[in-house]
């Protein structure tokens, strides 16, 4: 493929680059083209798209995915492709190697972007888009039609879960044209049934239905003797693969991850021999000797899960040959979790477990819902050397452990559900083993409910060392008694939850990095020896303990400098100083659920007079007795975020001053908090000092009158959002009756008291959003129409709102006007058609008598929602719906449309915008007629719905 001229202006280095790629790269690269910019891509979906495509062809013996990762770490190597900052298992091209795909591949590849319609060339062979758009239809994939070539139609699911709707025409009529198509990936879309039209696609490669609703494969797919790649990953109402599966002789890569209603695998598995990927296979009730179609299938590689594994007898697994795929690095095993079926017989599992003998290069190991008394030896053997991962989950029968501490390579160890485990010693760690768990970094135990004893087999001049354990974690185990081993110098990340019998050392542990200890009986230190500082702790959780004797001077010492301070359910807590915590050492600080907890007034001069504050975020939560905050709040200078929730004793968060640099501040559920700040008499700083408060929330504060005791406005005067929810007493927002000209976003809701929120907008604000719900408004500041940066107005439940001031709305920003049960509120603004800006409007439950705009409505609207409003229904119907041309979203009803027959109304020329796409029609009692004709010109049209009609519709 040569360079062709560039009219952008690339960098020469960057097509120096391509110039010199070999050739089956420069192909590789050049169909990358069609991802959209920043799009993050995993290794394996790239590699399964060149295999579609025919680009990993070799004369070599390396054939396809390990060619393909050649490929593809040989593009890597040469920045082509890089590793993506926010997920580091995904790759992303930059945009400069994005412009020079495209660049490099000319009109063969094209990306679909955004609703517009878009020309391509017939030359187009390879095409994709980012599905993210709730409703696409098919005037999108227009351009397609012309390309009856077209090899690659990829739809790439955005990654947030999300409901979106694919037109049934691109189902039903466009996809069976594309006879040639190698590609086809329509993952994401709420698709329930597919159209029986795979035998117009017999050119396909790649299939791709992952995270639809399809509940069936239609029988046809079983023609696509081409296909390689069958991706049905998070198809959860897929019950079926098709019974004839067995004709897909081609097929490498089956992915059915998260398919969880498919309850059983059809015969024909044997005869898919190039089978590379199988990411589960289910056995069914009655089913058993479907296990023994494995043994044909050699060829699997990479991660694999058997379940069902209750329907199964030992000979069946035997025949399976599982020890004989020796490309299978990760195994998991999974029986049913009804343990205390009484048809399971524990002989029998024991049986297979030992059958289903993995090959020795397994890596990782999942057994799950095992219901035998004993493991396998094949589980401890040393001839597994490769094994770095293993977890053992549910056992309920299982009153010991295998020996795994003998193998050499295992780094991550987990066990769980293990009901009958009552002591943990030498078993696990291997009879006469001089070294066990010598590689061992994660180590996790989690519910076992009767386990009593914990032996380290330490004494006697012996030690537990376990010198490479990074993590420790023991949750849910209330009968365990003991110590930890006293020997773990690499240990960074010590979790024990739910221990409730446990007492817990602070041994030296110079390298911990997290400590979080929850419900547990007793936290003690060794106060024989000299405490040391555990320098490295950056984050200290404590949560639930029932007795904390560790004096204050060894607490302060050992966790007074953790950059994560979190302080959970501590019933006796009643001061933090007195316990050896401080406001100083710390960045983030979290005091939860201490009932007793009156102040956090902290003596810093005396305990650490040589330490500045640190604090950044300050958050306490359901201290119900706490009646004020430290004096030196206004000296922590770092501080920029706080959140108080339900601490009813408190009065006022500050007095006279707020910290000089809290940005975000949020106060909820303190029932008795009258003012955010008392102001004292005496006070004369106040007025000097800067407030760079950005943020301001306060919900569910009855006892709030006003934000300060005096009124004094430089609380607020960088103030960008005001957040007021259910203050009951509230009656004034600023003692000038003004607002900040800083501030964006106003939110009021719920404070019956509060008349006005300000008496008048000033030219120079910066107001953007309003959002009020509040019954006992009577009217909007004046000088709305001044707020050149206001974008929305949502007026809800404001009884006493009877219209706008005169002056009218702002003409320039403004996009969302919406008032809602606003019962006496009787006039839109005269003006509105003048607003051109405005796109949503909505007119909901407002006065009977509220009229419809003399000049109408702004013809650049794209969503309109009237409801009980037969005033403005009827005028908007004579003075012609189809005017407003860009209208893309209309819903209609209510008290006025009850006697509507038809719909559009027949007889008076009404005619709707041609550009709608979605109509919903409610409480039109006596519709009985929509005529298609009234319809056809409506191309866009994706979605028609109607409520509470009760006739029935023709």
């Amino acid at each position: 493929m040569g360079l062709p001229e560039d009219p952008c202006g690339l960098i020469p280095a960057l097509r120096l680059s391509y110039h010199y790629l070999p050739p089956h790269l420069k192909r590789c690269f050049a169909y990358c083209s069609i991802l959209p910019k920043d799009y993050e891509f995993e290794e394996e979906e790239i590699i399964l798209l060149w295999r579609a495509e025919g680009f990993l062809q070799s004369k070599a013996k390396i054939q396809g995915k390990g060619l393909g990762n050649q490929y593809f770490q040989d593009l890597v190597s040469r920045s082509f492709f890089q590793r993506s900052n926010e997920d580091k298992s995904c790759f992303v091209m930059h945009d400069l190697m994005s412009d020079l795909a495209q660049l490099v591949a000319g009109e063969i590849c094209c990306r679909l972007e955004g609703e517009k319609q878009q020309q391509f060339s017939h030359r187009s062979r390879h095409s994709a888009y980012v599905i993210n758009d709730p409703y696409q239809s098919v005037k999108k994939f227009e351009a397609f039609y012309q390309m009856t070539s077209l090899r690659t139609f990829l739809g790439l699911m955005a990654p947030r879960y999300e409901v979106f709707y694919l037109s049934e025409v691109v189902l039903d009529d466009l996809l069976p044209r594309l006879g040639y198509l190698r590609v086809l990936s329509l993952g994401g879309y709420e698709i329930s049934d597919l159209p029986d039209f795979f035998e117009n696609l017999q050119h396909l490669r790649y299939l791709k239905f992952s995270r639809t609703r399809i509940n069936r494969l239609p029988d046809s797919l079983c023609t696509l003797y081409h296909l390689e790649t069958l991706i049905l990953r998070g198809c959860r109402k897929l019950k079926n693969l098709p019974s004839k599966i067995g004709n897909l002789v081609n097929l490498h890569f089956l992915d059915i991850r998260g398919a969880d209603s498919i309850e059983r695998m059809p015969s024909g598995f044997d005869q898919l021999t190039q089978l590379q990927t199988l990411s589960n296979f289910v056995i069914g009730e009655g089913d058993g000797r479907l296990i023994r179609e494995l043994k044909n299938l050699s060829n699997l590689r990479g991660n694999f899960c058997l379940s069902g594994l209750e329907n199964v007898n030992g000979q069946d697994a035997r025949e399976a040959k599982l020890n004989e795929k020796l490309g299978i690095d990760g195994l998991e095993l999974q029986w049913g979790t009804d343990l205390e079926n009484n048809t399971r017989k524990t002989e029998v599992e024991e049986r297979v477990l030992d059958f289903l003998h993995p090959p020795k290069k397994l890596e990782q190991l999942i057994i799950e819902n095992y219901g035998g008394v004993k493991f396998s030896s094949w589980i401890a053997d040393s001839s597994l050397k490769n094994l770095s991962s293993l977890k053992l989950r549910n056992r309920k029968n299982c009153k010991s452990l295998p020996s795994v501490g003998r193998l050499p390579l295992l780094k991550d160890l987990s066990i769980i559900g293990f009901d009958q485990v009552q002591k943990i010693g030498v078993e696990l760690f291997g009879e006469d083993q001089l070294n066990p768990f010598a590689s061992l970094e994660i180590l996790s135990f989690e519910s076992l409910p009767n386990w009593k004893e914990w032996d380290t087999c330490e004494g006697d001049n012996k030690v537990l060392n376990l010198p490479s354990l990074r993590e420790l974690s023991i949750k849910t185990c209330p009968q365990l008694l003991g110590r930890l081993p006293s020997h773990l110098p690499s240990l960074q990340n010590l979790e024990i939850h739910r221990c409730t019998s446990l007492v817990v050392p602070i041994s030296s542990l110079p390298s911990l990095c997290k400590f979080s200890i929850r419900g547990c009986a007793e936290l003690v230190d060794d106060c024989s020896s000299p405490a040391k500082e555990l320098s490295s702790l950056q984050t200290l959780s404590l949560s639930n303990i029932s007795k904390f004797n560790i004096p204050a001077d060894r607490t302060m010492l050992r966790f007074g400098n953790s950059e994560h301070f979190a302080i959970d359910g501590w019933e006796e807590l009643a001061s933090l100083s007195r316990n050896g915590f401080s406001l100083v050492g710390h960045c983030f600080i979290t005091v939860s659920r201490c009932p007793q907890l009156q102040s956090l007034e902290a003596k810093e001069a005396e305990l650490q007079p040589d330490k500045i504050s640190r604090v950044e975020s300050l958050r306490i939560y359901d201290c119900e007795r706490l009646n004020r905050l430290p004096q030196v709040l206004h000296e922590l200078i770092f501080l920029t975020v706080m959140k108080i929730d339900n601490c009813r004793s408190l009065v006022s968060f500050a007095e006279n001053n707020l910290p000089p640099n809290l940005k975000t501040l949020g106060i909820s559920n303190c029932e008795n908090l009258e003012y955010l700040v008392d102001e004292k008499e005496d006070n004369k700083s106040m007025s000097s000092t800067l407030c760079l408060l950005d943020e301001l929330s306060i919900y569910k504060c009855p006892s709030l009158m006003s934000l300060s005791s005096k009124g004094h406005k430089n609380i607020c005067n960088h103030l960008q959002l005001l957040e007021i929810d259910q203050c009951s007493r509230l009656s004034c927002l600023f003692s000038n009756n003004k607002f900040p000209i800083t501030l964006k976003h106003l939110i009021i809701v719920g404070c019956p008291e509060l008349e006005y929120v300000a008496q008048e907008f000033e030219e120079t604000a910066c107001l953007e959003s309003i959002n009020i719900t509040v019954s006992g408004i009577k009217s909007l500041p004046r000088g709305l129409d001044k707020l050149k940066h206001l974008q929305e107005i949502s007026l809800v439940l404001c009884s006493n709102l009877v219209s706008f001031e005169e002056s009218g709305l702002p003409s320039t920003s403004f996009r969302t006007f919406n008032v809602v049960d606003c019962g006496n509120f009787g006039a839109l603004p005269k003006c509105m058609a003048s607003i051109t800006s405005l796109r949503r409007l909505s007119v909901d439950n407002c006065s009977a008598d509220i009229s419809f705009p003399s000049e109408g409505f702004p013809a650049n609207l794209t969503s309109l929602e009237i409801s009980n409003a037969p005033k403005i229904y009827r005028s908007l119907v004579e003075w012609g719906l189809n005017r407003l041309t860009s209208l893309q979203e209309l819903s209609i009803g209510g008290e006025g449309c009850s006697k509507v027959v038809s719909f559009p109304e027949e007889g008076i020329g009404m005619m709707l915008p041609p550009s709608l796409i979605h109509i919903t029609l409610f409480q039109f009692e006596n519709l009985e007629f929509m005529f298609s004709e009234d319809f056809q010109d409506l191309a866009s049209l994706q979605r028609l719905v109607s409520v509470a009609a009760r006739r029935v519709l023709k």
